[in-house]
């Protein structure tokens, strides 16, 4: 069988601001759903970033496994690549310890109608749901804004673990390279 394909925007190895502790950050590249105010357009057009296979991305969380509590998938929209996303996050929960947190711009009634997606909730410790609003903005708990729902799947995590998140971070990579990760904070 030949390995599944991804569009991957961007993989940080190493975050603090994507959910509890130390974990590894997928972007995927490709969102239909287009919410005003996205903290990520960038990753919207599904004809860019990279194409990787599943193997090689998983390859990429074991280099990083002794120090990551977990992984965080975020888009781009990785609900739009639920195939490919299952096979990534079966390998995850069959070969390892990690743990997995969802982001998504579907309301838990439209992912329910994704093909698979029970098998893919097997796979999540945490879902969050929901467009993001401008309007509704709020900088704490990983949601982003307020309509958004949290829905812990597994006994791994409660509320409080996420909001002892920090809202957002300052990354520098080898190269010197600066990137911010997070919610920005408010402005008042």
């Amino acid at each position: 069988m030949p390995d599944p394909i991804l569009r991957l925007h961007h993989f940080e190895p190493l975050s603090r601001s994507n959910g509890p502790g130390l974990r590894s950050v997928i972007w995927v590249q490709g969102c239909t759903l287009n919410c005003p105010g996205c903290f990520n357009p960038r990753t919207h057009a599904s004809q860019s970033g990279q194409v990787v296979g599943i193997s090689d991305l998983f390859e990429r969380i074991l280099a990083g496994a002794g120090q990551i509590e977990g992984i965080t998938i975020s888009g781009g929209e990785p609900l739009q690549q639920a195939p490919a996303l299952l096979e990534l996050l079966k390998r995850v929960k069959s070969e390892t310890g990690l743990s997995t947190l969802v982001f998504t711009g579907f309301t838990w009634e439209e992912a329910a109608r994704i093909p698979q997606i029970e098998e893919l909730l097997d796979c999540i410790d945490v879902l969050l749901a929901g467009r993001y609003r401008s309007d509704l903005r709020i900088a704490s708990g990983l949601r982003g804004s307020s309509n958004k729902t949290v829905h812990f799947l597994s006994a791994r995590y409660n509320q409080s673990d996420l909001d002892q998140v920090p809202p957002a971070e300052v990354i520098i990579d080898p190269t010197g390279e600066i990137r911010f990760s997070g919610i920005e904070p408010l402005r008042e």
